[in-house]
């Protein structure tokens, strides 16, 4: 229903003073620009009959979302030739009057602006993996949530990025729009080892432990997309099966992706990579004692090993994280790695199908000293309650 109302008063200045009052038809077209949080910039078009001389405009907007600070008015068609001279605020509430100065009578295309709340768009995602995990096809979508108050009949939409497009929309509705799809996007399926948060034996354990698997897509032109940045939104992830039905593998937030840069879905994890990491030595070197012979800087020689087996019929690239805290330095290695942080690694290994890998890294860790208790549930948090000594202290 209608909601936003204006009404044109035309004064004349005759021997005796008349006043009429005429409706306006309906807006011609909307402009509905979504750039800020449950918030809409809305320019919508009509066109005046004005008469020679003074016009009062009343525009009102009971039971609709507007910020009254936000509303202008914009002449289109004789911008040169008509002057608004004064705008007032009926005591009533939700409405303002514009007095408008025509030379002479004739239809004016004009344009008011205003910011409607209450009204805002979400952005999700959509990818279908194809049977041989080559390609995907990549859906995104606006969803608009009108609760303003206002019924817009014939908008032009903006989103944030993307191309604009022409739709309805009506007060409390919920609506789907599908605004860009592409087929062919080339992706990565990745397997993560974190080895701070899995598990390094699994055979020691009852569950069936799992490698979380992630869809690694890139927001440029090379690999399919990279017409504008991904804004942040639920991506829902199927695959195409043998026999071309869809399976729902997951879903997760897709984060906000410049043009350039690469984003990660996690869908879930597989059985199909196992890793089991062991630590083959760990011994102190280069100890140090104070004058009363206790130790206070140590430092150690360790030795990770890790075993990783593709059981998959196709080749697997796996990511291993190792965290190695303190002062270190890597003696030796099998593998290339990449230092991500002071205390953090990573190794980027590509498995044959059915095909085994050991991975090995030699390192020293430097300066350590000695280990201390502290309870947490102490009144004062970190309070030292003991320290540990060494053996042969």
């Amino acid at each position: 229903m209608k909601k936003v109302f204006i009404f044109l008063l035309s004064i004349f200045s005759l021997s005796i003073a008349r006043t009429k009052l005429v409706a306006l038809p309906e807006r011609e077209i909307s402009y509905i620009r979504f750039d800020a949080p449950n918030t809409a910039f809305v320019e919508e078009e009509r066109t005046l009959t004005l008469q020679k001389g003074i016009n009062q405009v009343d525009f009102s907007w009971k039971g609709v979302n507007i910020d009254q600070d936000s509303i202008t008015l914009t002449f289109i068609t004789n911008p040169d030739k008509l002057k608004l001279i004064n705008l007032s605020y009926p005591p009533e509430g939700n409405s303002l009057v514009w007095e408008i100065y025509s030379p002479e009578g004739g239809e004016e295309k004009i344009r008011i602006s205003y910011l409607l709340s209450n009204i805002d768009c979400i952005y999700t995602y959509k990818i279908v993996v194809d049977k041989n995990e080559e390609n995907i096809n990549f859906s995104s979508y606006l969803i608009i949530r009108n609760f303003s108050g206002e019924d817009f009949e014939k908008g032009i939409f903006t989103p944030e990025f993307g191309k604009t497009f022409e739709t309805s929309t009506k007060n409390e509705e919920t609506k789907q729009i599908l605004i860009y799809q592409k087929d062919g996007i080339k992706f990565e399926k990745i397997f993560v080892f974190d080895a701070s948060k899995m598990i390094w034996d699994p055979e020691r354990v009852k569950e069936n432990v799992g490698i979380p698997v992630y869809f690694e897509i890139k927001n440029l032109k090379e690999s399919g997309l990279g017409e504008f940045p991904l804004l942040t939104g639920k991506t829902r992830m199927f695959q195409i099966d043998k026999s071309d039905s869809f399976i729902f593998l997951g879903e997760d937030n897709l984060k906000y992706t410049p043009i350039g840069e690469s984003f990660r879905l996690y869908f879930g994890d597989s059985r199909d990579i196992v890793v089991k990491q062991k630590k083959m030595k760990e011994t102190r070197i280069n100890v140090r004692k104070n004058n009363l012979g206790n130790i206070v800087l140590y430092d150690t020689d360790e030795v990770i090993r890790i075993e990783i087996e593709n059981f998959r019929d196709r080749p697997a690239k796996i990511e291993i994280l190792e965290n190695i805290p303190d002062e270190w330095d890597m003696e030796e290695s099998t593998h290339k790695y990449e230092k991500i942080d002071s205390n953090n690694i990573k190794f980027v290994i590509d498995l044959k199908p059915k095909s085994k890998e050991v991975v090995e890294f030699h390192y020293h860790r430097r300066n350590l000293r000695k280990k201390e208790i502290v309870n947490f549930s102490s009144p004062i948090k970190g309070e030292i309650i003991e320290t540990l000594p060494f053996k042969g202290e």
